[in-house]
């Protein structure tokens, strides 16, 4: 039995008439009796393989609102714990593969990389999911050490374009566009990569030479046909959704009510997603999240490495990036950014 409708009749997971009922359901987790417009958290642990889902009973009651971005009905889903099951609900509710989502924006159906969903799902946020379009086979001369790409991933297996750098080599190829996802490179297959596995790749490319790169861009609607997003940040921060507080879905457990970020952890988040973009080539504001949680109460540089080295070890960070994260963290502490 679908999560949240209890003895009631199953709904269509299609909603033609807008009108007909409210936007949201209401939210029946325990301890959490009328919690008004937070923000669901999809953490990046959660979308990792590998991992059970938790029990039916430990799931908050959520139904949000969805449409395919080039268009569709306006389909419901609920139910999801993590990335890959919101794309498994996606497709069910439009009878498309669940691989086809490359990843979704917040209340707009544009590449509006500055609404994207990452780990986060405001309560009354609108989920626009963009399916994969056209496939393109791009050659490309790497004139420069750098390409001026940032790369970022859904947390389901696709790396796809967040920024092209203006004046960079690839901001000169206009068939390369912010939302293309990244399918190869000289024929080696990227699915299932994470982002600054990418990122590596494309930076340890020969300069001077050229490489080949398969890319899939987002099907698109009539009115975002020719339109070249360039990626830029929000200044409004982290958080995309509007309440006052923070549902986080795990991989297990029961949901969590959270804080929103202090002033000064979104000051530290900001500085910290600047400095992967800057050494990895990646923007990512859960990961810097991440970091700042586990920076915040260290006494000294060597156990924040400690710390990292232990959580995120993966991602090989070099120690003049972590000295310079340490920074950052100590700097929005005392005010200085």
């Amino acid at each position: 039995m679908p999560l949240g409708l209890g003895r009631r009749k199953k709904a269509s997971p299609l909603v033609e008439n807008e009108e007909a009922e409210p936007i949201r359901s209401g939210l029946n987790v325990a301890g959490m009796e009328g919690l008004d417009g937070g923000v669901v958290g999809l953490g990046e642990a959660a979308a990792s393989e590998g991992l059970p889902p938790p029990p039916n009973s430990m799931r908050p009651r959520l139904i949000f609102h969805t449409q395919l971005a080039h268009g569709s009905p306006t389909g419901r889903i609920e139910g999801f714990s993590n990335v890959r099951e919101l794309y498994a609900k996606i497709g069910e509710a439009f009878g498309i593969p669940p691989s086809e989502v490359m990843f979704c924006t917040l209340n707009t159906h544009k590449v509006d990389m500055d609404k994207l969903l990452g780990g986060q799902i405001g309560l009354e946020d609108f989920i626009f999911a963009h399916i994969k379009g056209q496939k393109k086979e791009i050659e490309v001369y790497k004139g420069e050490d750098a390409l001026g790409l940032t790369i970022t991933d859904n947390g389901a297996g696709y790396a796809f374009i967040k920024r092209i750098r203006e004046g960079s080599v690839i901001h000169q190829i206009q068939v390369i566009n912010v939302g293309d996802m990244i399918e190869s490179i000289n024929g080696h297959r990227l699915i299932g990569c994470r982002h600054y596995e990418v990122a590596k790749m494309l930076k340890e490319l020969p300069k001077g030479k050229m490489f080949t790169i398969k890319l899939v861009e987002p099907l698109k609607a009539f009115d975002m046909i020719s339109q070249r997003a360039g990626g830029s940040r929000s200044a409004s921060g982290v958080q995309l959704g509007t309440g006052r507080g923070t549902l986080r879905l795990r991989s297990k457990g029961p949901a969590t009510v959270e804080e929103l970020p202090s002033a000064f952890e979104e000051k530290a988040i900001e500085k910290v997603d600047d400095l992967l973009e800057s050494y990895m080539g990646i923007r990512d504001s859960e990961l810097a999240a991440t970091m700042v949680e586990l920076g915040k109460d260290k006494k000294n540089p060597d156990e924040f490495a400690e710390a990292l080295d232990e959580t995120l070890g993966d991602f090989a960070f070099p120690d003049e990036f972590v000295f310079d994260v340490w920074g950052a963290i100590g700097d929005a502490k005392v005010g200085r950014v």
